[in-house]
């Protein structure tokens, strides 16, 4: 247990440099295996995920990246958009057959905003942790262009990207220091 825990939390970390070694299509796959079953808010499941791996792909991204993410996002052998659709209400049918929980969410474009914003981290964190229970390291990072991601990838607007997330094997030599955490008195009430 103490060996997950550690590869999990403990000892993850976030990275910035990274090995040749590719990202396959059978690892993306088995990623979003993994991620899918996290919960999100009435089963919304509003994440999208594009795992840009070729250099095709890669050379759309690359211009909407900040300057300071360039070398990371170049280097890494798939960085994922983590985006959020939303319309993810039209799929509710197959979501949540029990209930009509389209009208819940249907034309209610703050309720939608809200659960995508909330409901895409979070899958996007699931995301993060079945990489990591896959032996594969992460650079979740914020640091680029959301307007230009969405024009090149999601020109229809249905789709907005939240975070992106660079996934791989890592280079421990490339790694900063790690900072501390704040301890459970400074971050924490338990009533």
């Amino acid at each position: 247990m103490t060996d997950i825990l550690d590869r999990l939390f403990r000892q993850a970390r976030t990275h910035n440099g990274w090995t040749g070694q590719p990202v396959t299509g059978d690892m993306v796959r088995a990623l979003y295996d993994l991620a899918k079953w996290g919960p999100t808010t009435a089963n919304s499941n509003p994440a999208r995920f594009v795992f840009i791996r070729s250099a095709q792909a890669k050379a759309r991204l690359m211009p909407h990246i900040n300057a300071g993410n360039v070398d990371k996002v170049a280097q890494a052998p798939c960085t994922v958009i983590i985006a959020g659709d939303t319309r993810f209400y039209e799929a509710y049918d197959t979501l949540f057959p029990s209930r009509d929980m389209r009208s819940v969410f249907e034309g209610k474009e703050a309720l939608i905003a809200e659960t995508v914003a909330r409901s895409s981290t979070l899958q996007g964190a699931y995301l993060i942790m079945a990489a990591r229970a896959l032996e594969l390291d992460c650079g979740p990072m914020s640091g680029f262009d959301a307007a230009g991601v969405d024009g090149e990838f999601f020109p229809d607007g249905r789709w907005k990207v939240n975070f992106l997330c660079n996934i791989g094997h890592g280079r421990p030599e490339a790694l900063h220091p790690r900072n501390p955490r704040l301890d459970f008195d400074k971050a924490c009430l338990d009533l």
